[in-house]
């Protein structure tokens, strides 16, 4: 088995083509291509720093492509993809100067019971990436729960019986022993209408600060919704980004042996060098270092994690 821990670096500084491409709305688009581009530039630099300034024959695969070993990291069972320079980590200004964001997406390939790693290890990352050591708001997008539907009403109804209620308390429990550390500073969720949100407001300790949802494929905030929010002190938020945000076959082809892929992953049923096995992703996170004075964002980007689990 190994954990895989994939990143963008900070998206900000790749320029427009790597951040949005005209037409698209969800930030999966976003993450796949940033992750891309790192992949492409840490292979560039990395191979480029070898004796013979484009990778000798001990360090090239047979596509011209570094081998993994040049422009990966692994730390006991954990890949990093690419290395991470944690010399260049760290945010511009003070603390006190920035807002930070993090929403972090549970998938639905991983298993509910390894949440509180899955917490532990994303949060790491992100405050090790910006220099922190607390969060201001982190959001938390459950997987199998969506806000779509031909008109809010229909939305809000549909939504109601999404998701598993008994897993997301347990998990927000996790959450809440962050919050009363002092870890984070506000607790918030994802996709969450007026029924879901009321049932997790009534069983939980800690109720959530903000309610973010997609509107993209309704019509507007349901006023059930928008009445509950007001009556708990709930800010509703509304955002763009996909609820399955790292499907299995993404990162398959992110990782593999293919043209756009990045020769970490043997093919499936192949013989050829890299990783063998069937990949799972866990989660994703996104993270936001917004500078509150100037009103622009410094930093963002996103770390991932997947696990490689053997062939019977």
């Amino acid at each position: 088995m190994t954990r895989i821990i994939l990143s963008t670096g900070n998206v900000m500084l790749g320029g427009p083509s790597i951040i949005r491409k005209p037409g698209t709305y969800r930030s999966n688009l976003e993450f796949t291509n940033s992750l891309r581009a790192n992949f492409s530039a840490a292979q560039q630099d990395y191979a480029a720093a070898l004796p013979n300034g484009n990778g000798n024959h001990s360090h090239t695969q047979h596509n011209s492509r570094p081998a993994t070993e040049v422009w990966t990291e692994r730390d006991g069972s954990t890949l990093y993809v690419p290395r991470i320079d944690w010399g260049l980590a760290g945010l511009q200004e003070d603390r006190a100067q920035y807002e930070i964001t993090v929403k972090l997406f549970f998938l639905p390939t991983a298993p509910p019971e390894k949440r509180a790693d899955y917490i532990q290890e994303a949060l790491r990352l992100v405050m090790r990436e910006l220099g922190v050591n607390d969060i201001d708001l982190l959001i938390v997008s459950f997987p199998g729960i969506s806000f779509e539907g031909d008109c809010e009403w229909e939305a809000d109804r549909k939504n109601a019986t999404m998701g598993n209620d008994e897993e997301e308390v347990a998990t927000w429990g996790l959450l809440e022993r962050l919050y009363e550390q002092g870890l984070i500073g506000r607790l918030g969720v994802a996709e969450f209408g007026s029924e879901k949100l009321r049932r997790l407001v009534d069983k939980v300790k800690v109720r959530p600060a903000v309610d973010q949802i997609n509107i993209k494929n309704c019509c507007n905030v349901p006023p059930p919704l928008t009445k509950l929010a007001k009556e708990k002190g709930i800010e509703l938020f509304t955002h763009h980004d996909s609820t399955d945000i790292l499907p299995s076959g993404t990162l398959r082809e992110l990782l593999g042996q293919g043209p756009q892929g990045a020769g970490v992953l043997a093919d499936e049923g192949s013989n050829a060098s890299g990783l063998k096995g069937e990949i799972i992703p866990e989660w994703v996170v996104k993270y936001t270092a917004f500078v509150k004075d100037r009103g622009v964002i410094e930093n963002k980007g996103y770390f991932a994690s997947a696990e490689t689990v053997d062939e019977a």
